[in-house]
């Protein structure tokens, strides 16, 4: 399939995920609000997040997918299995090891994680029954990652894209029922967090099986496949980790201002929806497909491909950043304001999402450059970029948050801004580096494109801080502010597509060609492989 198909196919489902998403951020912020509960359950989200970025989603996949649809198209699906299911059994060792050592340990360690709470023994005890409870999602996602790179690797994107859906409806299900505890809340989202784990393994499992992969659990063994999968994955780890260990350090300072962990983490919710819809979307339907181009040799193509991608996710990103930073507060208020979360929460949150609002072109960037370093098998340039990104962030992040709060306000914002900085640095590293070595350079045609989009996004934006403007007036008219931001972000979305299509942003013809099937082998679109749209 082509690079838009795939990637509709997965920003679909992905929507599909982030809407439902949406409804459970909606009831977990009305039943724990923004105090210490709230902060309690987010943090205790972000240390099995660290480790399933280091073990699971982030470095494992980029480094397994390439070389299992190298050894597929090379060697044939029985040996391209056999080593799947050898790193399938390292995988698990190392995660069930880790899982049980940071449940054990985890009283200490929450003594560094959750640091400013320690002297609140109630919201610290239930932190680290929280982190406790949802560790065990680690080692599920493993599975469930191994098996998506397997699909992924085959073409078929459907099964993997859909396994998040799982995640948000146990979510719903769980919390739903203890809405007017806020305790209870935490501990049956917990709970549902790793239930939810344990059905995305099984889910993906079973798409791969259906799609002619064979795994199974072995005993562990350090084969020549698995050292080759681990000499790329390190360096991804440690790329990811550095980004991870950026949010956690973020969390500790904030942990200092009650509240600020739930004012970032619904910002971050909130940005992160371009961002998987597009950025992850493209991500992963570039990587097979730049994995065959540059195995082929065709360094023309495989840059072709990076404009296309460049030109569709900021088509999606770049409208999207210019409502964050026209009407922050319109946005979390419409959205968030009911039950236990108060319109002072907005306005923080809102803040908050200003900030995140202009590196929202970076996180999504990120994502789409990466493939091009996965694809020639080259995870140790991330790497260095990651940390030394890792270094602003952190260097910044503590200035701002401290200086601010030395100037007698809140401090979390600077924590925003400085996430937002380190991300624009890291993009900016990687394009230097993919210039150097050829592998990146866009035409004038890819550079007309970008300056059309972001006249159609400038357009968007003083639309939207028109509105913003008239809010009182929009929502009396429209009988409340949930109606209200519904539409001003529905008709603030046709007036960007006509305005795109008017700047000639994009045209009919593009967008028909864009979503026609390659044409090529079989698999041409999704990395010369069998397959196609699964379902």
């Amino acid at each position: 399939m082509s690079l838009a198909r795939n990637t509709a196919v997965i920003g679909g489902l992905t929507l599909i995920s982030r809407v439902l998403g949406f409804a459970r951020d909606l009831l977990i912020a009305a039943a724990m609000g923004a105090g210490p509960v709230a902060d309690a359950f987010f943090a205790a989200l972000r240390f099995p997040n660290l480790f399933r970025r280091l073990f699971a989603e982030g470095a494992f996949s980029q480094a397994f997918v390439p070389v299992y649809a190298k050894t597929l198209a090379e060697k044939g699906p029985e040996e391209a299995d056999r080593m799947a299911n050898e790193a399938l059994a390292v995988l698990l060792v190392i995660t069930a090891a880790l899982t049980a050592i940071a449940v054990a340990a985890m009283p200490w360690i929450n003594l560094v994680l959750f640091a400013g709470y320690v002297d609140d023994p109630q919201a610290f005890r239930l932190a680290t029954l929280l982190t406790q409870l949802t560790m065990p999602y680690l080692m599920a996602m493993s599975v469930a990652t191994l098996f998506s790179g397997v699909l992924n690797a085959r073409g078929k994107f459907f099964v993997a894209a859909a396994a998040p859906i799982l995640l948000n409806l146990c979510l719903l299900v769980g919390v739903w029922p203890f809405q007017r505890d806020a305790v209870q809340a935490a501990i049956a989202a917990a709970v549902s967090v790793s239930v939810s784990g344990v059905l995305q393994a099984a889910w993906v499992w079973a798409g791969a099986q259906r799609a002619g992969a064979h795994g199974a659990i072995k005993a562990p063994r350090i084969t020549a496949n698995v050292k080759r999968i681990a000499a790329l994955a390190v360096p991804g780890a440690i790329a990811g980790g550095a980004l991870q260990i950026n949010v956690m350090v973020s969390q500790i300072l904030a942990s200092y201002e009650e509240g600020a962990i739930a004012f970032l983490n619904v910002a971050d919710r909130l940005y992160q929806m371009p961002l998987g819809l597009i950025g992850i979307a493209v991500g992963v339907a570039m990587l097979p497909r730049l994995s065959r181009l540059v195995q082929e040799g065709d360094a023309p193509g495989a840059k072709a491909a990076l404009d296309d991608a460049v030109a569709l996710s900021m088509a999606f990103t770049l409208p999207a950043a210019a409502a964050m930073l026209a009407i922050p507060f319109f946005i979390i208020d419409g959205l968030f304001s009911r039950g236990a979360f108060t319109a002072d929460d907005a306005r923080n949150t809102a803040l908050a999402l200003t900030h995140y609002g202009w590196g929202v072109p970076a996180f999504v960037l990120a994502r789409v450059y990466a493939p091009a370093f996965f694809a020639r098998e080259d995870t140790r340039a991330p790497m260095r970029y990651a940390i030394v990104s890792m270094a602003l962030n952190i260097g910044l992040g503590a200035a701002l948050f401290f200086g601010l709060r030395a100037l007698g306000v809140a401090g979390f914002p600077g924590l925003a801004i400085a996430t937002s900085a380190a991300a624009w640095l890291n993009v900016g590293l990687m394009i230097r580096s993919l210039s150097k070595r050829n592998a990146y350079g866009p035409t004038r045609a890819a550079y007309a494109r970008l300056a059309r989009v972001g006249l159609a996004s400038g357009t968007l934006f003083l639309l939207l801080f028109l509105a913003g403007s008239q809010r009182a007036t929009l929502e009396a008219l429209l009988g409340g502010k949930e109606m209200a931001i519904a539409a001003v972000i529905g008709v603030g979305g046709v007036v960007y597509f006509v305005c795109a299509f008017l700047f000639r942003a994009v045209t009919i013809s593009e967008v028909r060609a864009a979503f026609r099937r390659e044409r090529g082998p079989a698999g041409a679109g999704s990395g010369g492989l069998p397959g196609g749209f699964d379902g």
